[in-house]
């Protein structure tokens, strides 16, 4: 579901967990990326880049990416973050299987699309926030104060029951 916060909650975990690895890097936006002339191969490099801290070989056909990426990443205990990820595809050319990174890898996916994650060890289905937690959210956004003046608690409360408990709307 859009808007629930899925990328946020993964940016948090990762900018936590990233230095207990030997490389980390997120991949944000994938799907939209993925879609520009090249997407899946920049994606590749940004991977690559990230993770080794230096210049990326220069390719521009996805199958030499994934090359690269198994050769250069199968020994590296690594943290990655595939952000909106829409398709099949986006993950076979990103992190094939899980011969591709070295033991103790994680790989975190944020995805609307759960058929997805059949392979996937955990899954976690971030729910949309309860009337109460929106609402004080949405009263911390608007009024810098989880009581706002007697004035606006009727359209706080019109405002978020239109947001439907999306933390991004509420924003």
């Amino acid at each position: 579901m859009p808007g629930v916060g899925k990328t946020t909650i993964a940016q948090v975990v990762f900018n936590q967990l990233c230095y207990g690895f030997e490389g980390s890097c997120f991949l944000s936006d994938i799907n939209e990326r993925s879609k520009q002339v090249n997407g899946l191969a920049l994606l590749q490099k940004q991977l690559l880049h990230d993770i080794l801290k230096q210049d990326a070989a220069n390719f521009d056909c996805v199958d030499r990416g994934k090359v690269l990426i198994k050769e250069r990443l199968c020994r590296k205990r690594v943290l990655v973050v595939a952000d909106d990820v829409a398709h099949q595809d986006q993950l076979k050319a990103l992190m094939g299987d899980r011969s591709w990174f070295g033991p103790g890898s994680r790989v975190i996916i944020t995805t609307r699309d759960s058929n997805l994650l059949r392979e996937a060890d955990q899954t976690y289905q971030i729910k949309e926030l309860e009337p109460d937690e929106a609402l004080q959210l949405f009263r911390w956004h608007a009024f810098k104060d989880t009581k706002p003046t007697e004035d606006y608690i009727d359209l706080s409360k019109d405002v978020v029951d239109y947001c439907g408990g999306l933390p991004l709307a509420l924003e």
